[in-house]
């Protein structure tokens, strides 16, 4: 494992920043859904699942994660099922699986470059709120409606869940704004659905609550892969849009509640349109993105026992090419610098590891094709600071002593100064102790243990948040 980590550089970790995506399904006809599996590579079991959705055409498409490596939302190339065989391919990493399908079970074969693996891949069930608001009304004491509104000028339809508390209204609201990675509305993750928790606890406290599914994820239409932040942000605005013209919405009194890179949206919303009542940053980034990746990636792999020097090594290759992203706004030119840094990284591998990397230029570019994707040349750049500076609606910022991935302190101390120089006088910012990036009571806080933890979201959190978006919307 320690010649993987090393070269894996961008494919693999820069990637892990916050991207919990997963998809889920109660069919067993097809292959839509969660499959997780465990490979057993020189005595250490190494869990891996792949998710697996329709786009708006109608095709399988498909991410792969690696929860112990601390990977997730990595594209599959090539997803195939013809109702018998299985076959996923993903460029990045060199690796291929192909399986028998045999309803809720895959047996089959995992290849990566020279080495082949056996994996029996099984249906994970997911218990999941039904999003049919006739079928099964009766069992929430709240209205759950199907709803679909448009991004007229991106051409794009998104498709989201509504839930209305039954009596009174017009009631106070809120979006919920995903993480990195194509997500669901539910924001699924090994099992856990923290965007149905907060939804269904909210609405049970009288709050309306909007989620729906990202760009090109279940029903909404898109192209998720040429999308930045930015694309993003224009979508929730026009989520806000959509609530504003709903009489049994208050619409001054709409919030947004974002998780991760949702927390970089909801500021950048927050300052576009002045009748934001309040926002919620849960996990959310104060620093730019290069300097978090750069943190994300110290502590994840300490505290995989990587050594120092190993570490060193990886922040270093990564920094070089960050500073080529954030300096040199010609592409072409970009490219050609970071195949040189990419080159020259891999004329100083031992043959045992060039080995492992398997054709060298066809590696190189997929490291390149990796970094230079829309979406994370404008998230190693965006500073969020300046956008924090001007948001003058009330804020709550939270976070886990035990995120690994948008490390609390660092990132909560960024936010209460940026809201402190813009003259915010309405905001409050909490570090939970022992909680990780899902905001779970956690051990490490390794991405490793998000599948292992049965809990979703520590009642703590969604009594503090809703305590405090009762308070602004009286």
């Amino acid at each position: 494992m320690k010649t993987t980590v090393k070269i894996a550089i961008f494919a693999i970790l820069a990637f892990t920043l916050f991207n919990l995506s997963v998809f889920a399904s109660n069919q067993n006809k097809d292959i839509e859904g969660k499959w997780e599996g465990t490979l057993l590579v020189s005595g250490t079991s190494l869990r891996i699942v792949f998710n697996v959705s329709k786009n708006s055409t109608g095709r399988y498409v498909a991410t792969m994660d690696s929860p112990d490596q601390g990977a997730w939302g990595i594209k599959v190339d090539k997803t195939v099922f013809d109702g018998e065989k299985v076959i996923f391919e993903i460029n990045s990493i060199n690796g291929r699986y192909e399986g028998a399908f045999k309803g809720d079970e895959i047996g089959g074969t995992w290849e990566q470059r020279t080495y082949s693996f056996p994996l029996s891949l099984r249906r994970m069930k997911s218990g999941a709120i039904s999003q049919s608001a006739v079928k099964h009304q009766e069992k929430y004491p709240y209205i759950i409606k199907d709803v679909t509104f448009k991004n007229k000028s991106a051409g794009v339809t998104l498709a989201g869940t509504l839930t209305l508390p039954k009596k009174g209204g017009p009631f106070p609201a809120v979006i919920l704004i995903t993480g990195s990675g194509p997500q669901d509305r539910n924001e699924t993750v090994f099992g856990h659905k923290p965007f149905l928790v907060i939804a269904d606890y909210l609405t049970r406290r009288g709050i309306a609550v909007l989620r729906y599914d990202d760009r090109g994820v279940g029903k909404s239409t898109g192209d998720f892969s040429k999308s930045t932040t930015e694309d993003f942000a224009r979508d929730v605005i026009c989520a806000v849009n959509y609530l504003k013209e709903q009489k049994n919405i208050d619409s001054k009194k709409i919030g947004l509640i974002g998780h991760s890179e949702g927390g970089l949206i909801a500021p950048m919303v927050a300052v576009r349109d002045s009748d934001i009542a309040f926002i919620v940053l849960m996990a959310g980034p104060g620093l730019t993105g290069s300097e978090i990746l750069d943190m994300q990636s110290r502590l994840i792999l300490k505290t995989n026992g990587k050594k120092e020097k190993t570490i060193d090594e990886y922040v270093a290759i990564n920094d070089k090419v960050f500073d080529v992203l954030k300096m040199e706004k010609d592409s072409s030119k970009a490219y050609e610098q970071i195949k040189t840094i990419l080159r020259d990284f891999v004329k100083g591998l031992s043959s045992e590891e060039k080995k492992e990397i398997g054709d060298e230029k066809k590696f190189v570019n997929r490291q390149i094709a990796a970094v230079m994707s829309p979406w994370f040349r404008y998230f190693v750049n965006y500073d969020p600071k300046p956008t924090l500076e001007r948001v003058k609606c009330p804020v709550l910022a939270i976070g886990g002593s035990k995120d690994l991935q948008v490390p609390a302190k660092a990132n909560l101390d960024a936010i209460r100064e940026a809201l402190q120089a813009g003259g915010n006088k309405n905001f409050e910012v909490k570090e939970f102790k022992g909680l990780n990036h899902l905001f779970q009571h956690a051990k490490t806080g390794s991405p490793s243990e998000y599948a292992k933890i049965k809990e979703t979201i520590a009642p703590e959190v969604l009594k503090i948040i809703g305590d405090w978006i009762v308070k602004q919307v009286k």
